[in-house]
């Protein structure tokens, strides 16, 4: 094994502890979705903290590099501000510097009321990540999609930290796109 995997995998490892003790919680929660859960996974607990934010953004950056790069990487608004501002950064560390947008939840109410904030470092065409913290029913990554694309992105790829395994990923394969999860939710519950 390289020092480079021996590092991937403290990182991922540490990452994921990461998330059960500061994301993790085991109790009854109603979802965005409306649906009724036993857990909650809170990832904006891990990834606002200095470490979170280093540990995701090196663990998305190398993720990116086994597929198709992107030209930028985007999420929708609370749970990708920090995801895509800490790939953003590690991308620039690296020397391989890729913009991120946010995707509004609604347009902005004054001026030029768009949907994409960062959108003067994108241009049509481009081919984008779409990036989710918690992927459930696949609803909001659906509409992070649509929202890129009406802005005249490509989304060529979507990842997210937690595939909470509730038919998400087949409901965004439905609409011809492949989730890549860093974490399944067994994953989380179990570390």
């Amino acid at each position: 094994m390289s020092h480079q995997q021996a590092a991937a995998i403290s990182d991922r490892e540490r990452f994921l502890a990461l998330l059960k003790e500061k994301s993790y919680e085991k109790r009854k929660v109603i979802l965005s979705s409306g649906r009724e859960s036993d857990f909650y996974v809170d990832c904006k607990q891990a990834t606002l903290t200095a470490e979170g934010a280093v540990l995701c953004g090196r663990l998305f950056y190398e993720m990116l590099e086994k597929g198709e790069w992107p030209e930028a990487v985007g999420g929708i608004t609370l749970g990708a501000d920090p995801i895509v501002t800490a790939v953003s950064l590690t991308s620039a560390l690296r020397g391989k510097p890729i913009p991120a947008f946010i995707i509004r939840k609604e347009p902005k109410k004054h001026g030029t009321a768009q949907w994409v904030e960062g959108a003067k470092n994108l241009r049509e065409g481009m081919k984008v990540a779409i990036l989710e913290d918690v992927v459930t029913t696949g609803a909001s990554t659906l509409r992070a999609i649509e929202r890129a694309e009406d802005a005249g992105l490509l989304v060529s790829r979507v990842l997210a930290i937690v595939d909470r395994n509730e038919g998400g990923a087949d409901t965004i394969a439905e609409k011809g796109y492949r989730l890549e999860a860093m974490f399944l939710k067994e994953d989380v519950e179990n570390a």
